[in-house]
């Protein structure tokens, strides 16, 4: 493994990226987050890569129905975010776990309605909460990593209950790993992974360990 995360071009070491010390209780098989971390091709290749994690969909999320779609979405003036919703199994991956991943490789929490050069508030970084108890271990871990300095600036990362979740067109569903050469997942998507494969790989599903991973 090696010893520090790239995000977005900020080297951060991750030794300073600490498990969370709060987290939902291991109940049940099936469970759902939905994370906003920039272009939803490459925060959904990160995910579907792990362990325990059952299904990721990409969609949108902050906004109202009728604007759920691609192009009214990409002007920025709807209010959703691009996301995803991983389904996991609890009891073999935490949603702790899945914050850790998030914030360390994901993508940059720092940036604010941006993530490298996409800009605008659909490219906010933001944790959509169904419950209280949600809510509550992403502030803590929020909390946790600025009280350890991970970053050098403020994590911007907004916390938003979730109304709806709308998935996303079916072309953009897969896509990273249904387009490994497009030019934006091998310069985006690609080093994410490199990244999560070096630094967690203990926490991958198999087919993800070997030297030409798929993507997604």
């Amino acid at each position: 493994m090696t010893e520090s995360c790239s995000i977005a071009g900020l080297t951060v070491p991750r030794s300073r990226f600490p498990d969370p010390e709060r987290d939902l209780p291991a109940a049940g098989n099936e469970a759902r987050v939905v994370l906003a971390g920039g272009c939803f091709w490459c925060v959904e290749a990160v995910f579907i890569a792990i362990n325990g994690v059952t299904r990721v969909v990409s969609g949108y999320a902050g906004g109202r129905p009728e604007t759920a779609n691609y192009e009214a979405v990409c002007t920025g003036a709807t209010g959703h975010a691009e996301a995803v919703e991983v389904h996991y199994n609890p009891s073999e991956v935490s949603f702790g776990a899945l914050l850790k991943v998030f914030f360390s490789v994901a993508h940059d929490p720092t940036q604010l309605n941006r993530q490298g050069n996409d800009r605008g508030t659909q490219y906010r970084s933001a944790i959509f909460f169904e419950t209280d108890e949600q809510k509550q271990v992403a502030e803590a871990y929020i909390r946790q990593l600025e009280a350890a300095g991970v970053y050098p600036d403020p994590v911007v990362t907004t916390l938003e209950p979730l109304h709806a979740f709308y998935p996303a067109e079916e072309y953009h569903q897969n896509f990273a790993a249904r387009n490994p050469h497009q030019p934006y997942i091998m310069a985006v998507a690609a080093p994410k992974m490199e990244k999560l494969i070096d630094n967690y790989a203990d926490r991958l599903k198999p087919e993800y360990t070997n030297d030409d991973p798929d993507l997604a």
